[in-house]
């Protein structure tokens, strides 16, 4: 005769045998890191954490603190990253047994034959333990998911909280550079304003045209038309940099003008390190692992399931001198039958899942390598952009010096001397925008090498050390 035992251990491995569905999932080709970049770089020193500090500029220093610290995105990615840890101690639980308590009371009268009436009282404390055995390791898979999940969460914060600096950094460099342009503009207001005098003193002793003298005024006021503009986008660009460090809408502090703030040298990256110093590049690798295992845990749910319970506990009786012990100890095996589909379905959704993770990873992994790219490339053009726009102001400086001196010795008119203010005013704004481009492209550099970011410690935090 075949023991119970024995018969549950042999009807276990025989539903065993039927595995879930073989789930075809797509065909997606590895990242494989350049051997070097495109652009060649002079070695430089490698990013820390801190990299902003490399700007030397305090207030600059001082807003992002301020941004890490208040900023409502990194807050928000906070909050998830806890959601994501309680869904893993979650899941973590599930691979313990579970202990309830429980009791029950009863009151009751019985009548006799005779009319005697006798009154009972009754309680029946009981303890439940249940136990599911992992035999097949579905509850590994989904804690192992989770696990991922939130390190995917942790990574994720990470990336929000470079993101916000950079972001901070690059509205910061866009102020003064709307500073700069404020000031250019005012310093050609007041060349306007003088020529306006002039215009009007020689076109009074009949030494210049009327025409001279209307072409003056335009010139004023087409200038002074750039000054409120010019305010307007400063308040603007005030404004959004408060929310970014997660103030009210304000004045922002400067310490510094455009042209002394120091631009660093180009970091030092290997094409083979970028992918583990990026943490969105992470945020998706852990992504794609917690779908593996998700995908995993979906096709063991064709699986039998084992589960281990057991009772004890007591009736108390007003009737009964002595209490009566109760107990119960049992095992079972729950295997799916018939699931109307539901089982394939949920098993073909977790691929599909596993697809997009697996796509998500790649092309976050070529995104990073084209924003190193792009921003080594321009920094190469944007100097020698820079050097050329330079060499060309102060060519035209020379040039407004001489119109000027001529114009008012009365050896041309005033529309030489006009061209010569127009095109210094396009180079010297061309200037300021080639210089906020070079500070604003080396934050992206920083930004897209990781910005000194890198995964030892993250998975600590799947023990409690939360931000």
């Amino acid at each position: 005769m075949i023991k119970p035992t024995s018969m549950l251990l042999l009807l276990t491995c025989g539903l065993a045998s039927c595995a879930g569905p073989a789930v075809k999932l797509a065909k997606v080709a590895p990242v494989t890191p350049p051997a070097q970049w495109r652009t060649d770089v002079e070695p430089g020193s490698l990013i820390n954490e801190r990299w902003w500090q490399r700007f030397n500029d305090p207030q600059l220093n001082a807003l992002i603190e301020r941004g890490l610290a208040n900023n409502s995105d990194i807050g928000i990615a906070i909050g998830r990253l806890g959601e994501a840890r309680a869904q893993e101690r979650s899941a973590r639980a599930q691979s313990s047994p579970t202990l309830d308590a429980g009791v029950g009371a009863a009151a009751s009268r019985a009548v006799s034959p005779f009319g005697t009436s006798q009154d009972s009282i009754g309680t029946q404390p009981t303890l439940q333990i249940a136990y599911e055995v992992d035999l097949f390791g579905r509850i590994a898979d989904q804690s192992a998911a989770a696990r991922n999940a939130f390190l995917a969460s942790a990574a994720a914060r990470d990336a929000t909280r470079l993101s916000i600096a950079a972001a901070i950094a690059s509205g910061y460099v866009t102020l003064c550079a709307l500073d700069a342009r404020l000031g250019i503009a005012q310093r050609t207001l007041e060349a306007r304003r003088e020529a306006l005098r002039i215009a009007r003193s020689r076109t009074r002793n009949g030494y210049s045209p009327l025409l001279e003298l209307r072409q003056a005024e335009a010139e004023y006021q087409a200038t002074l038309q750039i000054i409120p503009q010019a305010q307007l986008a400063i308040a603007r660009q005030e404004n959004a940099l408060s929310i970014l460090v997660g103030d009210v809408p304000g004045l922002i502090g400067r310490t510094s003008a455009l042209g002394r703030i120091v631009q660093p040298a180009i970091p030092a990256a290997l094409p083979s390190e970028l992918l583990r110093r990026r943490p969105d590049v992470a945020q998706a690798e852990f992504q794609l692992a917690a779908s593996d295992r998700s995908l995993a845990a979906a096709r063991k749910r064709f699986l039998p399931q084992v589960r281990l319970t057991g009772s004890a506990g007591a009736t108390l009786s007003s009737l009964l001198g002595d209490p009566i012990a109760l107990w119960s100890i049992g095992g079972s095996i729950l295997a799916p039958l018939f699931e109307g589909g539901r089982l394939n379905a949920q098993a073909e959704g977790a691929g599909a899942q596993r697809d997009q993770a697996a796509w998500a990873y790649r092309r976050v992994a070529l995104t990073a390598f084209r924003e190193v790219e792009d921003a080594l490339a321009a920094a190469r053009r944007l100097s020698q952009q820079r050097t050329a726009i330079a060499a060309q102001r102060d060519a035209l400086s020379g040039g407004l010096r001489l119109a000027t001196n001529r114009y008012r010795a009365g050896y041309s008119p005033y529309l030489e001397q006009l061209d010569a203010q127009r095109a210094l005013l396009s180079a010297e704004l061309s200037l300021i925008q080639i210089e906020a481009d070079q500070l604003t492209n080396r934050i992206a550099l920083f930004q897209a090498m990781g910005g000194g970011w890198t995964s030892a410690g993250i998975g600590t935090e799947i023990f409690g050390n939360l931000p």
